[in-house]
């Protein structure tokens, strides 16, 4: 199966969402040879074709399902087609010139052409498809007074006053006054004149007055444009001799992207040229009409039901068969609901919640029965896509990404990345728990807060296939992530919180992949190795000198400012570290002793473990191991400290 065959076959799927907005969602199931638009003005005709009302629309409000040609669907250039009912100024209005208007510079020899080819398709869709309503807009369209009645419904601002003579107001130059709301509705740049209009048409008895929600116009207009193709050939999609697309969609990712999938220019483009004759695709392959808009309609959907976007880029990842899965991008907490009560069972007395945990048996657990849920509805073999959209161009696309799994096979895959590069995360006192960073945080602790969209998106697309095909994680973001969370000057505490916990939980799967090595969450004292003792050396010096602070304290320790040195060069930099705590130890020497000698002691437990003296003495570069080390001897110091306390206050 190929990618638009699993889109053609989603939106059967799926039949029951076509024209229906869920809740809490803008994304919209379109109906064939249909698209979206972004409305600015709502006119409401009355059942003799006359005006009765008209609103500007709050940018809330203006999504709009329109009926389109293969043409006007994917429109552009300078001389764009027209849609067949709801469309700008230029095509509805008989009287736009009257006003001043000016149309797109491809009608410029013949301004009236665009509102001549908006009749002439309308009252063609009329008499060989009739239906009243759209009878009741082409007859008030005749009488070419729109603008006219937009003005003295106070919606179009013009030059003097609203007569005939009058010109349409670009632009709102008073700044002391509100401007008119057509300027609100409008995007940034654009005139009044640019207002794209829809209709209502108030019927007695009628319970859908409006024609983007009615479903019999939908059926109406896609009879009558049936009825009018005749480009027949063989679909390699479903192998059935059926009437071919021309031309393919547009606006896959958002309502004003231009860029497509498929597309062949015309004679005065060459792009087809020196390979076939023409750009038919009768020479290479045809797609039906119905499978083109099918799978595109699923996947515009889909893109806004459930994608990720990052600039020109797309991920998206779905059911064929409709189903609600877990999404691949995201932290592990984030997979989990509200409602989720198991988050919560097997955690010890005094515990909250699961980010109180320190150990990933909890994560774990609850995360084999969130998934199990998944499995129950999905069963072991429905079909899962997961389909990556990237343009490098305005009108080109690309996919990027493209993997076909089944159910059982995503799910395993999600949860092995999940398990593997599990870690306890801190992203400040709002948000803790034990699991995996989203692949949107790896980027941001990689290459700093400030990246821009394109770094973002090619960090999610090199991850993607590591959570999808449990590939290697790439060596440059892990030493970035580890370089990130070693250098803590220049950040916020909870910044370098966050950059630790990412740069464990990457260097902890990086070693698991490459060497099967496998890091616990807690501290491993038989563990010898010589950076995973230095990093446990740093983190006592770190909480020793932690211990002296006053309540309110908060400057950084001597250990903390010398991470980065104490990263490439250990022994000189644990020197002088040692140097800088004797204050320290004097004081609480003096104030408690009990909580000094458990520091030695913790100390000289770590110097035993060295195999020589020639191994602690040599100052070759540390690997990342010591920050999981330095992660879990503070987790296990704290503990200890406090128990330490709890028996000092009892003497």
């Amino acid at each position: 199966m190929n990618w638009i065959q699993s889109l053609y076959q989603t939106y059967d799927n799926c039949r029951e969402f076509v024209g229906v907005t869920e809740v809490g969602s803008a994304a919209l199931l379109l109906p064939l040879s249909h698209t979206t638009q972004n409305a600015h003005i709502e006119v409401t005709l009355d059942q003799n074709a006359n005006l009765i009302a008209a609103r500007v629309l709050s940018k809330e409000d203006q999504q709009t399902l329109v009926p389109c040609t293969e043409a006007s669907g994917g429109r552009s250039g300078s001389k764009p087609t027209n849609h067949p009912l709801c469309d700008k100024l230029q095509y509805l209005a008989g009287d736009f010139l009257n006003f001043g208007g000016t149309v797109t510079s491809g009608f410029a020899k013949e301004p009236e052409e665009a509102h001549k080819n908006y009749l002439a398709l309308l009252g063609d869709w009329q008499r060989k498809n009739p239906h009243p309503k759209i009878r009741i807009v082409l007859d008030y369209v005749k009488k070419a007074r729109l603008v006219h009645d937009l003005v003295d419904q106070k919606i179009i601002p013009v030059f003097a006053g609203g007569s005939d003579s009058a010109e349409f107001l670009h632009e709102w130059a008073d700044k002391e006054s509100e401007p008119p709301p057509i300027f609100s509705a409008l995007p940034a740049g654009n005139s009044p004149q640019d207002a794209f209009v829809r209709w209502v048409v108030a019927i007695p008895g009628d319970p859908e007055p409006h024609l983007w929600r009615d479903r019999s116009i939908w059926e109406s207009w896609n009879e009558y444009y049936g009825s009018t193709q005749d480009f027949v050939g063989l679909c390699y999609v479903n192998g059935e001799e059926t009437t071919l697309a021309e031309q393919h969609p547009a606006k896959l990712r958002h309502a004003a992207d231009k860029a497509k999938l498929i597309s062949a220019n015309d004679g005065s483009g060459f792009t087809f040229r020196g390979r076939f004759t023409d750009n038919d695709g009768l020479q290479t392959c045809g797609v039906g009409f119905e499978v083109t808009q099918k799978a595109h309609n699923a996947l515009r959907w889909l893109i806004a039901r459930q994608g990720r976007r990052l600039g020109d880029q797309a991920i998206v990842s779905w059911a064929l068969t409709g189903q609600s899965i877990p999404d691949a991008l995201v932290a592990t907490d984030d997979l989990f609901d509200e409602e989720d009560d198991f988050l919560n069972e097997g955690l010890n007395p005094g515990e909250s919640s699961i980010a109180e945990v320190n150990t990933g048996e909890s994560t774990a657990l609850a995360l084999n029965k969130k998934l199990l849920g998944y499995q129950a509805e999905l069963g072991d073999t429905t079909g899962i896509v997961v389909l990556s959209l990237d343009s490098a161009t305005p009108g080109r696309m690309a996919i990027s990404y493209y993997r076909e799994l089944t159910s059982s096979e995503y799910l395993a895959r999600i949860e092995k990345w999940h398990t593997d590069t599990a870690w306890p995360q801190n992203y400040g006192k709002a948000r803790k728990f034990v699991g995996a960073p989203s692949p949107f945080d790896i980027a941001q602790c990689a290459y700093g807060s400030r990246l821009d969209d394109k770094l973002k998106a090619a960090t999610c697309r090199r991850l993607l296939p590591c959570i999808i095909e449990n590939r290697p994680i790439p060596a440059d973001l892990v030493a970035g992530c580890v370089r990130r969370a070693t250098a803590r000057h220049g950040l916020e505490n909870w910044e370098w919180e966050k950059a630790l916990g990412i740069a464990c939980a990457l260097f902890r799967k990086q070693q698991l992949h490459s060497k099967n090595e496998e890091y616990a969450m807690s501290l491993e004292r038989d563990r010898k190795t010589r950076s995973y003792l230095y990093g446990r050396l740093l983190a006592v010096a770190d909480l020793l000198e932690q211990a002296t602070y006053q309540k309110d304290e908060k400057r950084a320790t001597h250990a903390a400012r010398s991470m980065q040195v104490f990263a490439d060069k250990p022994f000189s930099a644990w020197t002088n570290i040692e140097k800088a705590l004797v204050p320290y130890k004097r004081t609480l020497a003096a104030n408690k002793p009990g909580l000094l000698e458990y520091f030695d002691k913790e100390i000289r437990e770590v110097m035993d473990c060295f195999s020589s003296a020639e191994e602690f003495a040599k100052d070759e570069k540390l690997n990342g191991e010591f920050l999981l080390a330095y992660h879990c001897q503070r987790s296990a110091l704290r503990k200890g400290n406090k128990g330490e306390n709890a028996e000092n206050e009892s003497e």
